[in-house]
């Protein structure tokens, strides 16, 4: 007998099977406005012209501050929300038809659950709501509660769970009806280091079984650790979206030198070399004197070699040479004052 695991839902949707290398969500110039007052005219504008696709098997993370629209993207992706204009599909169906929300699992920022439930009650609930039946729904509990590390925690009432233990359950029920696209609100929330690091391998064991993940998190280094390609969201729309190394990647470079030399040497190889845009500083603490910092800005490598055999011209000694590199969080912050664009 084949695993009835890997039937469920698909053989309710036998239409859905076709698309296992095709985009998983595509959106196309989505836009959502809110009325208001009682005669409606000028609103909120919560989603401008939002485009992008989620590729099947990779983890793709939705970043922005509080306002920019993200809440509203994934509510239109689940069809909660009925967006203003724009198309977006999931598995090649429009989103809100029962086709495409059969193989997503979601997990909510607040997940809520009535106290008199305990985990296993709890999933036996959300597998019914998911109209599997009652012998699939055994054979799914013990292996999730396993998973999500709630294993001898699930005969207790939910009422005794920390958030923590929360986003667990919480990542149990999203998985219950054994979806391919899971949308994830917040995983992380409420997770020690300890919890943090467990979700991220989960995810990525997820990832590595052929799931599909979605997820919106406020924690940036959550985001890079975890995340195969990103979109920055402002002001209801994408400022950029790439990977973690195109997003990072800086045109202009700088490069540090640590020399060893006083500062007035360096300042006349500086001025010959014609560099056009140079930082030269003392060495903080530095256990070597005289001793300076050196930072070039370089649009090309020839640049570099220039400074390095302008130097060595000098007999200026370099103790140390080093790129500068961009986190994902400083190219956060500098990308919410930038109008919309895109890296990819």
């Amino acid at each position: 007998m084949e695993n009835a695991t890997d039937l469920f839902p698909i053989d309710r949707f036998p239409e859905t099977c076709a698309l296992s290398s095709a985009n998983i969500i595509e959106v196309h110039d989505l836009q959502k406005s809110y009325r208001s007052g009682w005669f409606g005219g000028t609103g909120l504008q919560a989603l401008r012209g939002v485009s992008l696709t989620v590729q099947a098997g990779e983890i793709f993370g939705l970043l922005g501050p509080n306002g920019a629209g993200k809440t509203t993207l994934i509510k239109s992706l689940l069809g909660v929300v009925r967006t203003t204009s724009g198309e977006a599909t999931l598995f090649g169906h429009p989103v809100g038809t029962a086709p495409s929300r059969a193989r997503v699992g979601y997990l909510p920022e607040n997940l809520r659950i009535e106290k008199h439930h305990t985990a296993r009650s709890a999933l036996r609930l959300y597998g019914h709501l998911s109209r599997m039946p009652a012998w699939l729904i055994r054979q799914r509990v013990e292996p999730l509660l396993s998973k999500v590390g709630l294993q001898g925690r699930d005969c207790e009432s939910v009422r005794r769970f920390s958030k923590g233990m929360y986003q667990r359950l919480g990542l149990a029920q999203a998985l219950m009806h054994n979806p391919d696209l899971l949308i994830l609100d917040e995983p992380t929330d409420g997770l020690d280091p300890v919890g943090r690091l467990e979700m991220r391998n989960l995810l990525k064991q997820l990832r590595d079984e052929g799931k599909t993940i979605f997820l919106n998190s406020h924690i940036l280094q959550e985001v890079e650790a975890v995340c195969d390609r990103v979109a920055v969201m402002a002001q209801g729309a994408i400022r950029a979206l790439g990977s973690i190394d195109q997003l990072t990647a800086n045109a202009d470079q700088p490069v540090e030198f640590q020399l060893l030399a006083e500062l007035s040497q360096v300042q006349g190889v500086v001025s010959t070399l014609k560099i056009a845009q140079a930082e030269l500083s003392p060495w903080p603490n530095g256990q070597h004197a005289p001793c300076c910092r050196l930072v070039v800005h370089c649009h090309e490598e020839t640049e570099i070699d220039r400074v390095v055999d302008g130097l060595r011209a000098a007999a200026i000694p370099i103790r140390e040479l080093k790129a500068r590199t961009q986190s994902l969080e400083s190219v956060f912050f500098a990308l919410l004052d930038q109008p919309s664009e895109s890296v990819s």
